[in-house]
């Protein structure tokens, strides 16, 4: 959790709730007009022109993250990103968050620090307002949550249900790696209960951890858009595998879908540490899952208005719903989709 063992602890008891939401939210700012009022009320206040958009996630220790090899402020910016993806998804711009979290006394001050340092610079980075949250007690470990508020025109809301038969399907970014970040780690993790000693040397896998651990929510990629001037006619975010998400897109608009497999954006690292943990990377991309990427639909009028961006990758198109959803394979064989991501009900091991 702390990598210096004898450096001091603060004892959260000696702040009392109230005390420790005072210490760690001191040094955020206000920057938004919309946010009347922030911390420090019994409830914040927010003025929205355009429609409103909220998110909100929960974080939990041993399900979600592994303190063993996750630093506290990179899980503290994690799971700001978690919960933005999703308000850029629905083609909105984020604005206010609140942070709700539940420590066992095992944390002291100092952990917690490291975590809200993580949230500032999140905050920071995305320009997003920190307006309240709470603390309290657990008996065992660390449960983080977050909602994220946002604001978007009524017209340029982006819904799942909005794809059409023929749309193209268009996904940010590369697929695969946060996933195979993971398998890193965990690889490690054991290296290291065997031998305490051993320093691993993660730069070989330096982009696929930090994906794992440090992920980018695209708010780029809705700025993108909006210059490019294209409205997606249903967008998801990619947190628990491509088929998953593409399943969600064609139950929501009730449509089919062709997805091409040697369209799937894969980066090299990817291939190359697939290969070592001899794992398909097409079965990576699409099961793996917190790659936090936007995958989107878009009329094929507006094609010529991204062909060629390095940012966005054509995999697919949607078809009639009586086509199902099927992976075309390099083989040119229809392969049905079947969602095998993230289920937090299950056991994911």
């Amino acid at each position: 959790m702390l990598k210096d063992k004898n450096q001091e602890r603060t004892s959260l008891e000696k702040l009392g709730e109230f005390g420790l939401i005072d210490h760690l939210t001191k040094n955020f700012e206000i920057k938004h007009k919309s946010t009347v009022k922030g911390i420090g009320d019994d409830a914040a206040v927010f003025n929205h022109s355009d429609k409103t958009v909220l998110t909100t996630d929960l974080l939990i220790e041993g399900v979600h993250f592994d303190l063993s090899y996750m630093p506290l402020k990179h899980l503290g910016y994690k799971a700001v990103m978690v919960n933005l993806s999703d308000v850029y998804a629905m083609n909105a711009t984020a604005t206010q968050i609140t942070v709700s979290l539940a420590v066992s006394n095992r944390f002291p001050l100092e952990a917690l620090e490291e975590l809200y340092a993580g949230i500032a610079l999140a905050a920071k980075v995305f320009n997003v307002d920190l307006i309240g949250g709470d603390t309290t007690s657990s008996t065992s470990g660390m449960l983080i949550s977050i909602t994220a508020i946002g604001e978007a025109k009524e017209k340029k809301i982006t819904y799942r249900d909005g794809a059409k038969p023929n749309d193209l399907l268009v996904v940010s970014g590369d697929l695969g790696a946060a996933y195979m970040g993971l398998q890193v780690l965990e690889r490690e993790k054991e290296v290291f209960k065997v031998n305490p000693n051993n320093q691993p040397d993660l730069s070989p896998y330096s982009y696929i951890v930090e994906r794992q651990l440090k992920p980018e929510a695209r708010k780029d990629i809705v700025e993108l858009l909006k210059d490019l001037e294209v409205q997606p006619t249903a967008m998801i975010d990619i947190s628990d595998g491509l088929s998953s998400e593409i399943l969600h897109l064609c139950k929501n608009s009730k449509v089919g879908c062709n997805l091409f497999e040697e369209k799937i954006p894969l980066d090299p690292t990817v291939i190359s540490s697939c290969e070592e943990f001899n794992v398909d990377s097409t079965m990576v991309a699409l099961s793996g899952g917190e790659d936090y990427e936007l995958l989107f639909t878009i009329t094929q009028n507006d094609f010529d208005k991204i062909k060629g961006n390095p940012s966005l990758t054509v995999i697919g198109h949607m078809a009639d719903e009586s086509e199902g959803a099927h992976l075309v394979t390099r083989g040119n064989t229809k392969i049905e989709l079947t969602a095998q991501g993230w289920n937090s009900f299950k056991n994911n091991d």
